[in-house]
């Protein structure tokens, strides 16, 4: 079995590749919740739909986030009566937020309702929760201000410096059901090529997560999300800058040097893979850039290659 954790749309991208060359049936992947919100009443998981649109082949390939074919009446209502519309959601995307609350409002945990909405996109492996409980990813603005991460994220675009994030709830929070089992019964876990300060730390701030794959190190295999020094999507590579870490494939060695054994990188950070083994990280060289789903595949079979 093979366990992921996982952010949004890079490991959307990952896993796509991954289940072509693993049994879908033995793909287990651990997924952030630190993006969640609740607005309009609604409680909505960016993370989770993010994955579940994307190996469903129902996402909005040039975004990398939401459904493809959407329409936006809804939205364009609320528009109309001036209510808050900045995080923009489709009318077919409002249906999984509303079956989600649904089932929550009636008792159902969060993985549960996951579950329900996997089979029903006919997904073949487990998607888990990172936890069922609380957890909020809050960035604190240059300016000390502090917002919630989609604010930042969506609300802002990011075009604002950081100066600190933390995560609200992690203290209290649970692994969710099944996550700690899959974690250490998996042959590798991979860390996906996601934002190493707002995807997949959420999820090492939920106790015992970072005991089981510091536990099992040998076999845990990251894939940089940082390619050339810039990240592919997203403000991963501003953020480390801001948060005082190196912006490169030896930064994010760096960052999960306790976690993980080796780090995959791009072709274009082929002269760094010293710096990276002198962080105590085995180095692995490939192309990551995943124009292709052929070239996730392959990635992807490279990085479970380097934990076995």
């Amino acid at each position: 079995m093979i366990a992921v954790l996982a952010g949004g749309v890079g490991a959307a991208r990952l896993l796509r590749g991954l289940v072509r060359i693993v049994d879908p049936a033995e793909v287990v992947v651990v997924a952030n919740t630190g993006d969640d919100l609740v607005l309009h009443g609604l409680h909505i998981s960016p993370d989770l739909d993010t994955v579940t649109y994307t190996l469903a082949e129902a996402g909005n390939q040039e975004t990398g986030w939401g459904l493809a074919g959407e329409s936006w009446q809804a939205m364009d209502s609320l528009d109309r009566y001036g209510g808050p519309s900045w995080f923009r959601l489709g009318d077919r995307d409002l249906g999984t937020h509303l079956f989600r609350t649904g089932r929550l409002a009636e008792g159902a945990g969060l993985a549960g309702v996951t579950a329900e909405i996997a089979e029903a996109w006919g997904l073949g492996f487990r998607l888990l929760p990172a936890t069922e409980d609380r957890l909020r990813t809050m960035v604190t603005l240059a300016d000390g201000g502090e917002v919630g991460f989609q604010e930042y994220f969506v609300g802002l675009r990011h075009d604002v410096p950081v100066s600190g994030i933390r995560f609200e709830g992690a203290g209290d929070a649970l692994p969710g059901p099944g996550v700690l089992d899959a974690l250490t019964a998996a042959e590798v876990v991979v860390v996906a090529p996601s934002n190493p300060l707002v995807s997949i730390a959420p999820i090492l701030a939920i106790p015992g997560i970072a005991d089981v794959l510091r536990a099992r190190r040998a076999t845990n295999v990251a894939v940089s999300p940082i390619v050339g020094g810039s990240a592919i999507k997203g403000p991963a590579d501003r953020m480390l800058v801001e948060m005082g870490h190196e912006s490169s494939v030896v930064g994010v060695a760096r960052l999960y040097r306790d976690l993980v054994a080796t780090l995959v990188i791009d072709d274009v950070d082929s002269d760094l893979a010293g710096g990276v083994e002198a962080e105590g990280v085995r180095c692995v060289v490939t192309d990551t850039v995943m124009r292709s789903v052929d070239v996730a595949a392959a990635l992807a079979e490279t990085a479970i290659g380097a934990g076995r």
